[in-house]
This record gives C-alpha cells, structure tokens and sequence, in this order.
C-alpha cells in the first residue's frame, strides 16, 4: 500500500546532510553502510549472516535480594558488518514470555463473603520448554540495517531478579538495556567479561505487544536518555484499568479470576523461582483485592500520567475488539501523550489482541519501517507529517484522521424512561441481580420484560450516526443487598452482519514479510475477519463498585434503601450505527465475564428523574 508522497533521495541528504553510518542509495563509499530509499531504509545486510550474541546487563536494582544486582539477559542479532566500522541503530523488544510460562491457579471470581486469592503452589523449578517464538522485528529489520535484541525481563529466563507485573525493577531493567546501548551502563559475556556495545549508534527503540508493547511505556516513563521512540501494540498504560474500574475489581474478557500477581506468578521462569516467593507474597497483598482501591501498586504501573517526562515518540495500536487489553489503554496514553506534547501515531483496527503485522500485513512493516528511520536515523521522510490516526471502520477499509477521538463529536446527554432512551422520564425501575447470566443472555429480547436488567432504547434511527470517545452513564439509585456492582452496556439493535473474530484462513496458508533461517522463520499464518448475522452487537461496556462512589482511592459503604447518584465512564470507543437501528442501553448490577460475581438477590432501584447516558456523537 502506498501511505503516501516521499521526500525523493535527494532531499534526504539535501536537507541533512548525512547521518553517521547512513547513504542514500546511488553513494557511493567503501564503508559499509545503511542504505536509505524513498525515506526507509533498505534490505543491504545478510540476515543470514548476521551476529547473534547473548550478553548480561546489569542493572541498578537488587530484586531478588541476594546482594547482588541484577541482571537482564539479552540475545542479540546485528549485522557482521557492525565488527567492522558498521554503526547502527537498535529496536528492543523485552518480554517475559521467551522461556515459557508456569500455570497459577485463578483467584476466584464467585464471592461468597468477600473476594479470596487461590492458594498459590510456588514453583521450584523453571517451567521447562519454551513457548513464545522470539519477535519478528529481526526478520525484517536487521537486514535493513539495525540490531535487534530479545531481552528477559527480571525474573524471566536466564536473568536475575523477580518479575512484578512492569513494577519499578522491570522498568529499570529496561532502562539499563538502553542505557548500555548509549554508554551508560555495563554488560557482561557468559564468561563474565566485559561487553560493549561499540556497534551502537545509541538511537534505540522499544517495540512489542501486549506485556511485551507495556515495557517500552515503563522504559518511557523514566525519562532514559537514548530511548528515541516506542512502538506500543495492545500495551497497558495503567494497570488499575487493566484489573480494576472505578473502583471494582475486574477481569480481561475470558479470563475471570486473574489479577496482577497472576501475571508475575505465570512468567516466573528464571532458575530457583522460589526466591521471589517474599516478593510475589507483597504483590498479592498490595494489589489489594478486596476493596479494589488505587493506591501505591497500581499508581507506579500508572504511565500514561509521566507522559510529560517522557523524551521517547510513541507509535501505538490497538484493536477495538480487544477486551483483554481494553480500549482505555490505548485512549488514556493517546490523550496523556497530546496533552503533554509527544510526537505520536496511532494505528485502530477492528481485530482483537492482534498483531497489526497479520491485520494489515505489509502496510504495517512499511510504516514501522518509515518511523525507525525517521526517529532513529534522522531520515527526513513524511512519516510525522501524515494523518496521525489510521483508523479501520470495516475489514480492509482504512481511514486517516488528524486525531482520535474525532474533533468533530460532541456530548448528546439522553433522558431514561422505561424501555426508552431519550426523554428523561419519572418514576422508577428495578432490576434483581443474578449473576450466572451472561451479558449477552441479558441483553438478547430487548423488547420483552427481564426481571435481571434494565433496557433503554431509542427509536430507529433515521440516518448513521456516529460515536467516537467515552460514553458516560449517571444513574440514581438505591442498592440493597451484596453485590457492590453497577454495570452498563451500550448496544446496538438490529440485524446486521457484523465482524464475529480474526482467525486463520483454512486451508491454513502463510505469506512471508521478511528473511529466515532454520528455526526462525520469516513468514506468518494467513488471518482473516470472520462475520455472522446477529440480532445485536454490545458496542461498549463500563463499571463501578458503588462504594467507590467518589473516589477510587477510597471505599465508602452505601446505605441500603437510600438513593445515591453513580456515574462512571464507558470504555471508550469508536463506533456508526446505522440507521434503521437503534441504540440501547443496559443496566446490570454483575457483569459476568468481568466482575465478581456475588450471591443471587442484589436489587437496584433507579430513580428514572435523575438518570441519563450521555454519548460522544459526530455531526
């Protein structure tokens, strides 16, 4: 795909002169060098050939308390000519994933009293075989000139420490990699001599997804100088949205029970795991899941907020199906990253916790490819200068928008009354929670009464219309019984043939991106969108612990049978109904995929007068 008009060779070396290390395509030299074309630079170097090494550097941090600082295991794949006068930049990806997980329990997610954490067996061995294959950011990249490196996150693999979910320690783990790229810190060989990294330009990126997209965006927030850019794929900005909402304690879709330490207890990989029990045992405590407060834990895993600290630019995407890592992740960094003025891109598609690589393929190695050269080798292509948001609306068809949410979408506050969406009504509703439904049970039969929900419906709507950014709810109320909950879902009504996931294509067939070499190869699976015809599509959902009322720091007991005015936001999103649908609203108290579920019996009364969905609508 062609994103757009480039600067021609020319003007690279016109404008700049040239980058140490870097020649546009027709120099002429003796010197090895990386070559640069149409703003990107270009496949010169053996992949097959290149250097791969392991190194140990070590950081600032003593994590596993035996007295000795730790270390980060890095594996690294450069180009042989970097032994030579070869200089060049790196990309990073640090993970936990690359020597296997071990399989904690699940805390509970049926409450009968107050929530409960599973009995944790500490392992006392390594989980054994690997698991996760390394990044694909070598296949591509270091024959068009950069060194990546795969590095073990503390606690992981063959480096020293305890993992803690991207605590403190795993940041400056990740900050040491950086810093001994720039100079500033010391590695070692597996002998224990002294490593440099004298082939580096000291320009580094971070890049993953997932745990793996979270600790460019720890790595950011130190502020570390040679960290240039990140590229952050379905990477948690703030932890307490990942397991926590306003207060309530919540799960990623589909994997009720987990919690933060779930997280270091499943990549405690590193040889006599039974070290970091001490450590894990704080996380557990501290992670505090019974009121599901913020607190300390949860505010130095809270990176959007250091935006302002950071020097690194920041590539990000996200998938809006994606209720794992959800949408909050991705539009509270993006919103952090504009107000504190960052140089950033965005990238939304309409796949789940997906690589961008399989949902766009090549385009997206061509703008990954665009980026590095400009963040990392100065190259002066367009990359900055292009719409900052690519935003996918249905498989395949991409939009470009000078920023998300869209400027143009403005608050349209709508009244309750029963059954309907619109005009405020008077009087009251009542719901009695059952937790063992499931929301789309509980949203099925709109039309038809349901003693476990509430439903709000507007009339069909005449023409498309369109949201973009966070949906907020007020709801007047009384609650009595044992479920602290309140929960709502925005839906869209009618018939349609929506997208229903992103699988592999069958017959299973592969295309290839970038080099390979036996055990590595540079070619994915083929994955497509599926669709099915469905009544009706839960757009978007949020939730609150009542009790968390005015702040999420703090728990405050309601009153049963008194009235309280509740709101919280929605997981932002961008969504068009079309017409001839309708929009609709439900009200829960359990969300069975995502809170806990307390004993049968809850009641809400809602108070119709002082309740209203205010949704963020486009012209």
């Amino acid at each position: 795909m062609l994103l757009s008009r480039l600067l021609p060779v020319a003007a690279v070396v016109g404008l700049t002169g040239l980058v140490a290390g870097v020649m546009p395509a027709n120099a002429d030299t003796e010197r090895p060098h990386v070559v640069v074309k149409d703003g990107k630079t270009q496949p010169t170097f053996s992949y097959k050939d290149a250097i791969r090494e392991k190194v140990f550097v070590e950081t600032g941090v003593d994590s596993d308390g035996d007295g000795k600082r730790d270390r980060v295991s890095v594996f690294i794949t450069r180009p042989k000519e970097t032994n030579g006068d070869l200089k060049v930049a790196s990309i990073i990806e640090g993970s936990p994933y690359y020597a296997g997980l071990q399989d904690p329990p699940y805390h509970p997610a049926d409450v009968t009293d107050y929530p409960r954490l599973a009995p944790w067996p500490v392992p006392t061995a390594p989980p054994g075989q690997a698991n996760y294959a390394f990044p694909y950011y070598d296949n591509y990249f270091v024959s068009r000139g950069y060194a990546v490196l795969s590095a073990d996150t503390l606690g992981t693999g063959d480096s020293d420490g305890c993992p803690t979910a991207v605590g403190r320690n795993e940041a400056n783990g990740m900050k040491s990699v950086v810093q001994w790229l720039t100079g500033r810190a010391t590695a070692y060989d597996a002998e224990g001599k002294k490593v440099t990294a004298g082939w580096s330009t000291g320009n580094v990126a971070m890049a993953g997804k997932s745990y793996d997209g979270t600790l460019p965006l720890a790595a950011a927030a130190t502020g570390v100088k040679g960290l240039k850019t990140v590229v952050s794929i379905s990477g948690v900005s703030n932890w307490y949205d990942e397991y926590r909402a306003n207060g309530g304690v919540v799960a990623p879709d589909g994997w009720e029970g987990e919690d933060l330490d779930l997280h270091a207890k499943a990549v405690l990989s590193r040889k006599n795991p039974q070290v970091c029990e001490s450590v894990i045992r704080q996380l557990e405590k501290r992670m505090d899941r019974v009121t599901g407060d913020y607190n300390r834990t949860w505010d130095e895993r809270n990176f959007a907020k250091t935006a302002p600290n950071w020097k690194a630019s920041v590539f990000v995407a996200s998938g809006l199906a994606d209720w794992n890592v959800k949408p909050i992740q991705m539009s509270q960094l993006w919103e952090g990253l504009k107000k504190a003025g960052v140089a950033r891109k965005l990238w939304i598609h309409q796949a789940a916790h997906d690589e961008p690589l399989d949902v766009r393929q090549g385009a997206w190695l061509e703008a990954l490819n665009l980026w590095f050269a400009h963040e990392l080798y100065s190259v002066p292509n367009d990359i900055t200068r292009q719409p900052k948001v690519d935003l996918e609306r249905t498989p395949g068809q991409w939009e470009t928008h000078q920023d998300w949410p869209d400027a143009s979408a403005r608050p349209v506050e709508l009244g309750l009354s029963t059954g309907a969406l619109g005009k405020r009504g008077e009087g009251t509703d009542s719901l009695v929670d059952d937790p063992s439904r499931k929301a789309e049970d509980l949203a099925a039969n709109e039309d038809k009464p349901d003693p476990n929900r509430l439903v709000y419906l507007t009339p069909k709507l005449d023409k498309a219309t369109k949201l973009s950014g966070t949906a907020k709810i007020k709801v007047r109320a009384s609650i009595d019984g044992k479920s602290p909950y309140l929960s709502a879902l925005l839906v869209d009504y009618g018939t349609d043939e929506r997208i229903s996931g992103f699988s592999p294509v069958v017959p299973t067939q592969k295309w290839c991106y970038g080099d390979s070499i036996p055990g590595n190869e540079g070619c994915r699976t083929v994955r497509k969108y599926t669709t099915a015809v469905t009544p009706f599509k839960i757009v978007t959902r949020g939730w609150m612990d009542v009790r968390n009322r005015n702040s999420i720091s703090v728990t405050e007991p309601i009153k049963a049978g008194k009235d309280y005015t509740f709101s919280w936001p929605l997981q932002p999103y961008d969504y068009v109904f079309k017409p001839g649908h309708r929009i609709g609203l439900l009200l829960l108290a359990t969300d069975h995929a995502y809170t806990l579920r307390y004993p049968a019996g809850t009641k809400v009364n809602v108070d119709l007068s002082g309740s209203s969905l205010t949704l963020p609508l486009t012209k």
